[in-house]
């Protein structure tokens, strides 16, 4: 297959691709539909800047701790991890079965002076290609994915034995339903009503059952919390009811 062609067999649900390519030109406006995403960026950097820096030994405080690491950024969106991975030195993949993204997130890339390769594909696919990457980002698009078990299989081929799996996504708690959709979606209006189904959040202990289940073994979860107060997104070891992160190593 050429780069951007699609596999057999994938687990694209062509409506939630749908709605994001919608919006596609908006990933860099740091008020627009990706709000939330920009606000809440910082905080997940830090979680997986972390965690990258303590499994593979690496020093954050060098210039480009990174070096060396080949990551794929799957569901990447316009860039914004893929970008901060890139300056940090990693070798990013960014993948998006939204193909209005890649050319956007091309862009910036470019603009930035970032050496970044988008493609429009699917893990399924880059799978099947024996791609194989150190780190495996994989930031709320599990909740988008029409069969989440196979989906994270197929990000579980994709890494080298001993790499990181990085997922997050939104638990389906009543407290979920109001900040995510009723708070994001009808009161704030962040985001365009419709962009999520709770009915297809996960739970911590479902997703860690899936993540065993794909051949992962999961070592870490955070909560993301927001703050009205401060107006600002903390990690807590507790709270897990709306948004949350895990890690995961491949044996």
């Amino acid at each position: 297959m050429e780069r951007g062609m699609q596999p057999n067999s994938t687990t694209i649900d062509t409506e939630e691709v749908a709605k994001f390519e919608a919006m596609a030109a908006e990933w860099w406006d740091p008020n627009g539909k990706f709000k939330p995403l920009h606000m809440l960026n910082p905080c997940r950097l830090d979680y997986i800047t972390s965690q990258i820096a303590a499994e593979f030994d690496r020093d954050l405080k060098t210039s480009k701790p990174f070096t060396g690491l080949r990551l794929l950024d799957i569901g990447c969106g316009g860039g914004l991890l893929a970008e901060p991975m890139a300056r940090l030195g990693a070798t990013v993949v960014g993948a998006d079965a939204a193909a209005g993204n890649i050319p956007v997130a091309q862009v910036h890339a470019a603009q930035s002076g970032l050496d970044i390769d988008y493609r429009n594909t699917t893990a399924e696919y880059l799978a099947a290609a024996d791609e194989q990457f150190d780190v495996v980002l994989n930031i709320e698009v599990v909740e988008h994915v029409a069969d989440p078990a196979t989906y994270l299989t197929a990000c579980q081929r994709l890494l080298k034995p001993g790499g990181l799996h990085i997922c997050s996504t939104l638990n389906r708690t009543a407290k979920s339903f109001a900040a995510a959709i009723v708070g994001a979606e009808f009161i704030m209006r962040w985001l365009p009503k419709g962009t999520h189904d709770w009915n297809k959040f996960i739970t911590p202990e479902e997703l860690y059952d899936l993540l065993r289940d794909a051949g992962l073994d999961p070592v870490d979860r955070k909560g993301f919390v927001f703050s009205p107060i401060s107006w600002s997104w903390s990690l807590s070891d507790r709270d897990l009811a709306v948004n949350y992160v895990t890690t995961s190593i491949k044996p």
